[in-house]
């Protein structure tokens, strides 16, 4: 711009000239501005969905020991049998996570525990698929959590999690399903961040059948796997949520937070069952009544909005906006310092960090990932025992 400015001066341009000169540079300025921007939102999903090769070498030296070492699986078998009964014990503090990231579950469960007043009361409920199963086994068996129960399960043991019952499984199967998350040529290709194979994930959709996994629990907390425990949370457990099913917290500070943000509100459907402005919330950490779940049928609910979204079209991707319709007046909402967001894709006031008793990573910026932002990394390593053993030779720091 600047030498263009100079040659209109020296060589005595007129000012049509010029303008047309500045539209066309900036018109190819905005084209390799968008060129650049949809490969930065590319590598950077791409980054995000990738497992770290020090966490994949964590898993299989972990699956290595399951083998070579008879005493773990003894350990865990022998653990089981004492704690059998707390499994199943209303009144104990009972947590529930599914994920296949062992690192990532390992810093919920140790956090929650060093951060409880009675660690011994507390019941962690993981459940993982098949590849992660033995290894988080393996894991949960080489390290203690002060006195914490563990339970470990995998997804394909659930053998009523069929797709005759689960309408996520039973879409999976289906052509056009298919063609909207993995199309990747023509006009009609998806945007790669809505073929993140995480909303194909069944361990992300489980989060809607915990009565049925848990048919003798009547109260959990469930936590997801990118969340930091910062204050001891059985005060979650005396929370009274006026005959609804789910306390969270509420996220409608800003509009982008609003049902219409959502969902498709010029469907008919959405448009006459839904109000566009009602309070978003959030998944992550959420206090769950199992009895009024299973008195108000909400898995039933949420199958019956699956089932109309069949085409996509009365919403995109992920579990928040089905949880949305399916938990639709049926919501307390919590104090928010329960549960701070954004750690994970913006900036968060540090006073709100502080004060937070869970802090949530969501986004792309995981602190297991290169691309995490580094003034919260510190926050999630502090709970990493980077000297044991596996973690040194994975080259995980």
């Amino acid at each position: 711009m600047a030498l263009l400015l100079f040659q209109a001066q020296q060589l005595h341009y007129d000012t049509a000239s010029v303008i047309t000169k500045f539209k066309g540079q900036i018109q190819s300025l905005e084209e390799r501005s968008k060129t650049e921007a949809d490969k930065s939102t590319k590598y950077g999903q791409i980054a995000a969905e990738t497992l770290p090769k020090g966490l994949y070498c964590l898993g299989v030296r972990l699956t290595t020991e399951w083998f070579k070492n008879p005493a773990l699986s003894n350990k865990f078998l022998a653990e089981g049998k004492q704690s059998s009964d707390k499994l199943t014990s209303n009144s104990l503090y009972h947590f529930c996570i599914f994920s296949d990231n062992i690192m990532a579950v390992s810093v919920v469960v140790n956090s929650t525990t060093i951060n409880s007043i009675n660690p011994e009361r507390i019941v962690f409920h993981l459940v993982t698929d098949e590849v992660n199963y033995l290894p988080m086994k393996a894991w949960f068996a080489m390290n203690s959590y002060k006195g914490a129960t563990v339970e470990v399960q995998k997804v394909e043991d659930f053998s009523w999690l069929n797709a005759s019952y689960v309408p996520v499984l039973k879409q999976l199967q289906d052509a056009e399903t298919q063609s909207f998350y993995f199309s990747t040529n023509g006009q009609g290709a998806t945007p790669i961040k809505f073929r993140n194979p995480k909303y194909l994930s069944m361990l992300n959709h489980l989060r809607f059948y915990i009565p049925e996994i848990y048919p003798d629990l009547e109260k959990v907390v469930f936590l997801d796997d990118d969340v930091v425990v910062q204050r001891d949370l059985s005060g979650l457990f005396t929370i009274d949520l006026h005959g609804n099913v789910m306390g969270a917290v509420e996220t409608c500070m800003e509009t982008f937070h609003r049902f219409h943000k959502y969902l498709n509100h010029s469907h008919p459907l959405i448009r006459a069952h839904f109000d566009p402005d009602a309070c978003g919330w959030a998944f992550g950490m959420n206090v769950l009544d199992l009895r009024e779940w299973r008195n108000k049928n909400v898995t039933g609910i949420y199958h019956y909005w699956q089932e109309r979204n069949s085409d996509h079209t009365l919403w995109k991707l992920g579990t928040l906006p089905p949880g949305l319709l399916a938990f639709y007046g049926l919501v307390e909402p919590l104090d928010p310092k329960w549960h701070v967001l954004g750690l994970g894709y913006t900036n968060v006031d540090p006073k709100t960090i502080k004060e937070g008793a869970v802090l949530h990573y969501n986004g792309n910026l995981k602190p297991w990932l290169k691309i995490g932002m580094e003034k919260y990394k510190g926050l999630w390593d502090k709970y990493v025992d980077y000297s044991q053993p596996l973690l040194q030779q994975c080259l995980v720091h």
